[in-house]
């Protein structure tokens, strides 16, 4: 009897053992499986010192900040672009040479908000925003890792295509250190001559956004990094940022020697209109720039090329030839800006479409 128990007790034994071996089994089986379906991530850093976690293959991109979505078309991920600030009217040579564009949902407001409700819809993997973009924390709050990003000089616009290129993966990598030194490439070119100009023989250039209100660009902008670059001084240096505004007696006092018509000045009126205006106002007609018919407006292509993007390489180009012509009678701007669009945004400009840009006006539709 007594043996005939122990044979009981180690069956049950046995059956539980087999039992939990089974359930460890099936649990590793269960654990192994959710590692597999959770995606590779890595850790970035964006320009406000912050860590986020993003997955390692992006397929789903939002993005509120409008100088950024060339940004993404040029590191070849144009198409990736689900979520978006822009519209078709407000940037049309971007549609035009990325008509992935067509296809994002604009979801985002020019002043940083964002519809929640159509952005989750869209099922991005990433959000950019720019730095101190409104709700900002909102957006990260749906769970998407959401990356602020920032420039305002030369450095910072490298930095934002090195982490960008980083973000996006290596095809994009190398996309971005071939747009650097392309960007270093024409620095050197340019500054090589314009650091050996007397800054008494350097024009003041004032940058106009605005007619009325009177708004220019001053200190601490890409603007001024620009101006200087070419060969010119910031006849607005005293102020400092973007859009200030500021008196007619004070543009009097500066009397710049050129003026440069911003091409966001353009958006109601064409850049024809815009210097009619001021060519046949009295006031402006004291100004040096305006007795010497020195006064210019910029051109303007998938972004703005004076403002915060990537075609500032071409504009550092068109700039250094508007205020130093004799310098760099070479520059053929028109041959370099349709090799730009080759080479960075893979779309062959014609000669006409090339002329459009730098004349500020929109495609043929």
């Amino acid at each position: 009897m007594k043996n005939k128990f122990k044979s009981i007790i180690f069956i049950i034994l046995i059956f539980s053992l087999v039992g939990c071996g089974n359930n460890n089994n099936a649990n590793n089986a269960n654990a192994q499986k959710a590692e597999e379906k959770k995606p590779d991530t890595k850790i970035i850093t964006d320009v406000t010192g912050k860590k986020v976690e993003i997955p390692t293959n992006i397929k789903r991109i939002a993005d509120s900040w409008q100088a950024h979505n060339e940004v993404i078309t040029m590191l070849g991920a144009g198409d990736k672009i689900v979520a978006t600030v822009l519209t078709e009217k407000s940037r049309p040579w971007l549609y035009k040479v990325n008509s992935q564009m067509h296809n994002a949902v604009t979801v985002f407001n020019s002043d940083g908000s964002a519809n929640t409700e159509e952005l989750i819809k869209t099922k991005p993997d990433i959000v950019f925003m720019p730095l101190n973009a409104k709700n900002a924390d909102r957006v990260s709050q749906l769970g998407v890792p959401t990356v602020q990003l920032n420039f305002t000089d030369f450095d910072g616009l490298k930095k934002t295509f090195k982490l960008t290129g980083e973000i996006l993966g290596s095809d994009a990598e190398k996309r971005a250190d071939e747009y650097i030194s392309y960007l270093d490439g024409k620095l050197n070119m340019i500054t090589d001559v314009t650091s050996k100009i007397p800054e008494s023989e350097k024009p003041k250039v004032l940058h106009v956004t605005s007619l009325s209100p009177l708004t220019v660009d001053g200190s601490d902008t890409i603007i001024d990094a620009w101006i200087k670059v070419a060969g010119g001084i910031n006849a607005a240096s005293d102020v400092k940022g973007n859009n200030k505004q500021i008196s007619m007696e004070q543009m009097l006092k500066w009397n710049p020697d050129v003026i440069i018509l911003s091409s966001n000045t353009l958006m109601k009126q064409s850049g024809k209109q815009i210097k009619d205006i001021l060519l046949q106002d009295q006031s402006w007609k004291q100004v040096n720039a305006v007795k010497s018919e020195k006064v210019y407006f910029n051109p303007d292509g998938a972004f703005y090329w004076d403002r915060y993007s990537a075609e500032e390489a071409l504009q550092i180009q068109w700039a250094a030839k508007t205020l130093h012509p004799d310098k760099f009678s070479q520059m053929d701007i028109l041959k370099e800006t349709r090799s730009f669009y080759k080479s960075f945004l893979n779309y062959d400009l014609s000669e006409k479409e090339a002329n459009k840009i730098i004349n500020n006006e929109a495609p043929d539709k």
